[in-house]
């Protein structure tokens, strides 16, 4: 009993002194804005350390169908001496950067050091930019 009334003026001046008494209120910028946006900036990203340890774009390639969409061919590299599964697929954006479309990931088997290409092409013409990703094989 002696324990419980001794820390309880403890407690108490613990969440005077602060605990209990924050004054900050209102909204807060996000953190580091400028950190982390690869996939708004460049064409080609990983999505995990695994697949950036052993894969690479060797080369990306896009142009446009007679009736305006975008497609794209990118050259995806197994950069080990083993065999990898990785899966990729393309997100297509607006002139503005923002997502019109994305396709479904498709799984990519690539032996040691082996380069091969896959294709995508948008559904409509409104995608002017994209982004190819590449994950590891779940």
């Amino acid at each position: 009993m002696k324990r419980i009334l001794l820390t309880l003026p403890c407690c108490a001046a613990a969440w005077l002194l602060g605990a209990g008494c924050s004054t900050e209120h209102g909204a807060y910028l996000p953190q580091k804005t400028d950190q982390f946006n690869q996939e708004v900036t460049a064409k080609f990203v990983t999505l995990d350390p695994g697949a950036q340890r052993s894969v690479t774009c060797s080369s990306l390639q896009e142009g446009r169908t007679p009736d305006g969409r975008l497609t794209v061919a990118a050259n995806i590299r197994n950069r080990e001496n083993r065999r990898i599964e990785v899966q990729v697929n393309c997100v297509f954006k607006d002139e503005q950067g923002f997502m019109t479309e994305e396709t479904s990931f498709s799984s990519l088997i690539l032996t040691e050091n082996e380069t091969q290409t896959v294709k995508f092409e948008s559904l409509n013409a409104q995608a002017k930019k994209y982004t190819v990703r590449v994950r590891q094989a779940r």
